[in-house]
């Protein structure tokens, strides 16, 4: 059966010309996603940039072995020339026409079409994050995973749940090889808990004010998860300390919304955490997935994704483009653990 490769292309630039970007994402014949990769341009213009994801990404479909590709992108006219319906007048793009047009020579068969900038928000997202860090992007892609081992998950929350719907779709998806075996909030009124309700999660509320002290909180969380049969812990959003007991020992996640060691400890968590990013001049922020012992923001780091703070920032636009470092990176510490490949020696995490 032939390989069929659907791309979706951008491109822009902030002045034309000014600083720009051209991106392209690549799904397989089964809407896999293969790879969403950016290249910063840091003086070009609007069309120059379209055609620099065009030509980016047929050649990255050319090298995964694509054999037909459908292509998608929202520069009307730069779809109108690749069909031969306008003709390339300006010599500054002729050479990245003439270098599109021999690419997909390369497919047996190719087709391009014209969509509106709303149906092709992803490469246009891709295409402003490049612009924002001044820097290429290649995103890790997001993989089926049902050759993974498959882990039951216990996920705690004290808030919107947010990261466990994140979670939830990713294996309806199929691409964790997963299920959600209990759900524990510390809070009996928030938005998370009724998003576990409505998509008919187990859910068991545990607030720690119920309780005389600490030991006897973590004794409840311990037989909750333990008679749920859980495999991995996450937390996600879950605002109490309690005691892990030594046998859930590199089995309890956690993701902090900035590059640990700096901003973490007591009192440090959502806006807090980038009210102190902000307020210490930080330029590159971002997030950490980490094993939790029993201190505040301790244990072994995982893996860490980046992001610019930009100029004019508040908290809120910076924990909104955080969260979508956290949206890529809690599930690739998972897809990690159910491969085996973390391996913890020294209070340090390798990956195999």
């Amino acid at each position: 059966m032939s390989q069929t490769f659907t791309i979706y292309t951008d491109g822009g630039s902030r002045g034309n010309p000014g600083p720009g970007a051209g991106a392209f994402i690549i799904f397989d014949s089964r809407q896999n996603q293969l790879c969403a990769e950016a290249k910063f341009l840091p003086d070009t213009t609007n069309n120059i940039a379209e055609y620099t994801g065009l030509a980016e990404g047929l050649a990255k479909a050319k090298a995964l072995g694509a054999e037909k590709v459908k292509i998608f992108s929202d520069s009307e006219l730069m779809v109108k020339q690749i069909n031969g319906e306008y003709k390339v007048k300006s010599e500054n793009i002729r050479q990245l026409f003439n270098k599109c047009t021999d690419l997909l020579k390369d497919f047996s068969s190719w087709e391009i079409t014209h969509i509106r900038r709303d149906k092709n928000k992803l490469a246009d997202k891709l295409v402003n994050r490049a612009i924002d860090i001044s820097d290429d992007i290649k995103e890790i892609p997001i993989q089926d995973d049902t050759n993974s081992r498959h882990l039951r998950l216990g996920i705690l929350i004290s808030g919107s749940g947010r990261t466990m719907i994140n979670i939830l779709e990713l294996i309806k998806q199929k691409q964790l090889n997963a299920e959600i075996a209990i759900v524990i909030s510390s809070r009996s009124q928030t938005v998370g808990v009724e998003k576990a309700k409505k998509a008919g999660l187990p859910l068991e509320i545990i607030r720690k004010k119920d309780f005389d002290d600490i030991d006897n909180f973590s004794k409840k969380l311990h037989k909750t998860l333990f008679d749920a049969k859980v495999d991995l812990i996450i937390q996600a959003g879950w605002l109490c300390l309690w005691k892990i007991p030594p046998e859930y020992e590199n089995l309890v996640m956690n993701i902090h919304p900035a590059l640990l060691p700096s901003f973490g400890g007591k009192g440090m968590w959502g806006h807090h955490v980038h009210e102190a990013v902000l307020s210490a001049g930080c330029k590159i922020s971002g997030c950490t997935v980490h094993f939790c012992t029993n201190e505040y923001d301790k244990g072994p780091i995982i893996l860490q994704r980046c992001c610019q703070v930009l100029e004019g920032d508040d908290a809120d636009t910076l924990a909104g483009r955080v969260f979508e470092q956290e949206c890529i990176a809690y599930p690739e510490a998972i897809r990690l653990f159910s491969q085996g490949r973390i391996v913890v020696k020294d209070d340090k995490t390798f990956i195999k």
